[in-house]
């Protein structure tokens, strides 16, 4: 696998996820390479139904590894079309596969590679597996282009990054991102600033939402690491003045909050209550 910086830092993003039991029922995973990057995709598979960290799946010899390497895993389903859309009937038929039982008594995984390409009415018959997500069901969409996807999947998914082009930027962040981290970890200061953070900094809620996103994974990456990241330095410098369980604390409420900013059309109520329950814990 390549050693870009990127891949090193998803790694230790799913290390993450695996140690601090912060597995999601959908990722969004937006690739360079269908072929190259899938590798990565896989191990993060392997990760979860083994509950094991990359470096245990690495050295495993267990039968689900090799099972998957050859794509007969039988509980591990990939949805991918040569033609321009994703059909309805394809969505169908994988729903009536998951109403069976896993034969491993594990977690049953579905990929769909080039989510893009799921139109309106294809997208409509996934978004119940990801409005309603069962325990033991777990979805990996797959694009080269996040900005392709329909907004009511990425919505409902968190969103990963494989693409070394964007990370430069993604990981360049400006001020306003430390500014808001710090708001995290410190609510209170959001309502002593409350009128520069809406008028300046963040005056449209898809940048707060991607900023936040962005902040969570910086989060988890931390507490996921025991090396130093030249990257992030500003922020890991502020995360060292906060406990483990303060960091985890935070992730939770991000992710349980994120997927109501993207319905709630009052952005500045949901602020509100947002930065409320961070005050509250």
């Amino acid at each position: 696998m390549s050693d870009s910086i990127v891949k090193k830092n998803f790694i230790k993003y799913i290390n993450g996820i695996i140690a601090y039991n912060r597995v999601s029922h959908a990722y969004l995973i937006e690739v360079d390479n269908y072929d190259t990057d899938m590798d990565y995709v896989l191990m993060f598979i392997k990760m979860i139904l083994l509950n094991m960290s990359y470096e245990e799946v690495i050295n495993s010899k267990n039968k689900i590894v090799n099972l998957i390497d050859t794509g007969n895993y039988p509980d591990v389903t990939c949805i991918s079309t040569d033609a321009s859309v994703i059909k309805k009937s394809f969505l169908i038929n994988l729903k009536k596969d998951f109403n069976n039982k896993s034969l491993f008594n594990n977690n049953k995984v579905y990929i769909i590679k080039q989510a893009e390409k799921l139109n309106d009415s294809a997208a409509n018959t996934i978004l119940k597996f990801l409005e309603e997500p069962e325990d033991n069901i777990i979805a990996f969409l797959l694009t080269d282009n996040r900005y392709h996807v329909l907004d009511t999947i990425i919505s409902r998914c968190q969103l990963l990054s494989l693409k070394d082009n964007d990370y430069v930027n993604d990981s360049t962040a400006d001020s306003s991102t430390i500014d808001l981290m710090e708001m995290v970890f410190e609510p209170r200061n959001f309502f002593i600033n409350y009128n520069s953070f809406i008028k300046e900094s963040f005056s449209e809620k898809e940048l707060l939402k991607n900023s936040l996103i962005y902040i969570e994974n910086i989060i988890l990456n931390y507490i996921s690491s025991d090396d130093s990241n030249d990257l992030f330095t500003d922020f890991y410098n502020l995360l060292k003045r906060y406990s483990i369980d303060k960091c985890i604390n935070c992730i939770s409420i991000i992710e349980d909050e994120l997927p109501k900013l993207s319905f709630n059309v009052n952005y500045k109520l949901w602020l509100d209550s947002f930065f409320s329950r961070l005050i509250g814990g």
